[in-house]
């Protein structure tokens, strides 16, 4: 019988992005590196729990989930969050950062100063520039006056961020000039919080560090993982949760490994360059990719 793995999720190391796997093991991703995976025939995937503890019932979620958590623990994993907003008591600093996805996709958002850039990995940033540090409520006000004067929100869905990495900018000045510009006209808001101490406008660019440089157009992405599926492709990219898999003669398809959650995997076999799961297309062509 095949051994079973179930993955815990992708993580942002200084090496590169990582898959993780339940009892703790984990595997590196170098660009080239052959991502091959099936999903046993009868399978079901069922809820990952909420804070390190497992499903009391281990209820049943939908293969289309990126949470991967029944109602209840969903619920028990935000009750003590600071993105859910659920607690302004943190004595942590924080720092204030704008984002930038794609041309008129700049969003802004906090993450502890211990954290350093990670949350940008996390997320996918394509590059990004310090607005300032302090305490977690003032953080809180310089994202909502933002918001309210700047209109700049503070999400942005993952499948537009990652419906346009193919057609993104090649020069890095002008993939930073959006961030730039924000930057400069919310330093310039007269109510900026004054326990929010300012950063100079630094643009920082991740195309290298997710190997979007020269990679194969993505054209389509993973919506779920199926029973008797597989997929197996050669990492050409990876941004935040998503990894790029390169598919002989047709480019590359995205697989958001939030998707891997919850099953229990098999290897796949020898075969390369397929994807039998349900793909969506970024955009029509007149045969078909899949």
């Amino acid at each position: 019988m095949a051994q079973v793995w179930t993955c815990s999720g992708l993580r942002w190391s200084s090496g590169g992005p990582v898959l993780v796997w339940g009892g703790g093991r984990r595997s590196a991703l170098p660009w080239g590196k052959r991502v091959a995976f099936a999903v046993p025939e009868g399978a079901r995937r069922t809820c990952v729990g909420a804070r390190g503890h497992v499903c009391p019932v281990r209820a049943a979620v939908s293969g289309r989930s990126t949470g991967a958590r029944c109602e209840e623990c969903a619920r028990l994993d935000r009750a003590h969050s600071v993105a859910a907003d659920t607690i302004a008591d943190d004595p942590r600093p924080y720092r204030v950062y704008l984002a930038w996805f794609g041309p008129g996709m700049v969003k802004v958002g906090i993450t502890a100063l211990e954290r350093g850039p990670a949350r940008l990995l996390e997320q996918g940033a394509v590059c990004f520039s310090w607005l300032g540090t302090g305490p977690l409520m003032a953080a809180r006000r310089t994202e909502e006056l933002l918001r309210a004067a700047l209109r700049v929100p503070d999400r942005i869905p993952y499948a537009e961020k990652r419906a346009v990495r193919s057609a993104l900018p090649a020069a890095a000045d002008e993939r930073g000039a959006e961030v730039r510009e924000l930057h400069a006209r919310a330093r310039a808001l007269a109510q900026w919080p004054e326990s929010l101490r300012p950063a100079e406008c630094h643009v920082v660019d991740h195309m290298g560090v997710f190997g979007l440089v020269g990679a194969p157009a993505a054209l389509g992405e993973v919506l779920e993982l199926v029973p008797g599926g597989a997929v197996s492709g050669e990492l050409a990219a990876a941004a935040g949760p998503d990894l790029h898999l390169a598919v002989e003669g047709r480019g590359a398809v995205v697989l958001d490994t939030r998707l891997m959650t919850g099953w229990e995997l098999v290897p796949a076999g020898a075969t390369t360059g397929e994807v039998g799961l349900p793909v969506r297309e970024f955009r029509r062509k007149p045969d078909g990719l899949f």
